[in-house]
């Protein structure tokens, strides 16, 4: 069977190819079903051990509005805005919502960020996942739970290139090729939206092991 065409009874099968410049995205609105997605969400909600960063913006410090947690093997020390998160270990739960995304997308994974959105009031400004040790062209699979929340999109050189979609509770979207180097994503604050859980699981290289 050829890759990214993997087929289970445990998932929803309709895919959508989003056509973009310079960008590889697929989206899953339902990857997994509504129930099992609450039952992941409520299970993440209790099991993490969530964190509140502080962010460098303009020299000045804030406290990052959402709540995170970083996990991996124990090399793989995430650092953003002056910050670095150590990871934790894999737990059950998520290596088997890993298994599940491998499976379904024949792409591999070694680490996640959770990130826990409150409210509406919480949000991620513009970034794109680029760091070196993330490789090239990282592939990066974004699952949501919980609240519908919405995406933005913009090229990074071409003002005119821009996108916004709805992440749907138990969506998954993959951003593969020259997304993450060309493209910046962010999810704006939105008024009267409840809690959502977003997992972003990604592929770290570690450059000590590659001399």
């Amino acid at each position: 069977m050829p890759k990214h065409q993997y087929q289970s009874s445990m998932f929803e099968s309709k895919t959508h190819v989003l056509k973009l410049f310079e960008a590889e995205l697929e989206y899953w609105p339902e990857f997994y079903p509504s129930d099992r997605s609450w039952a992941l969400y409520k299970q993440l909600l209790e099991q993490t051990q969530w964190r509140q960063d502080r962010l460098t913006v303009y020299g000045k410090q804030h406290l990052a509005p959402r709540l995170s947690c970083w996990y991996g093997e124990p090399w793989m020390d995430l650092s953003y805005s002056n910050q670095t998160m150590t990871a934790s270990a894999f737990s059950p739960l998520l290596l088997e919502i890993k298994a599940d995304i491998e499976t379904r997308t024949g792409d591999s994974f070694n680490s996640v960020l959770v990130n826990y959105y409150r409210d509406g009031q919480d949000s991620v400004g513009w970034h794109s996942d680029d760091e070196p040790e993330l490789g090239r062209n990282p592939v990066i699979a974004s699952l949501s739970l919980g609240a519908r929340r919405d995406f933005h999109l913009r090229h990074k050189v071409e003002k005119s290139h821009t996108n916004k979609m709805a992440l749907e509770h138990g969506s998954l979207l993959m951003m593969r090729g020259l997304t993450q180097p060309r493209w910046q994503h962010q999810i704006p604050k939105r008024a009267n939206a409840e809690g959502r859980i977003n997992l972003t699981f990604r592929t770290m290289i570690d450059y000590s092991r590659c001399k």
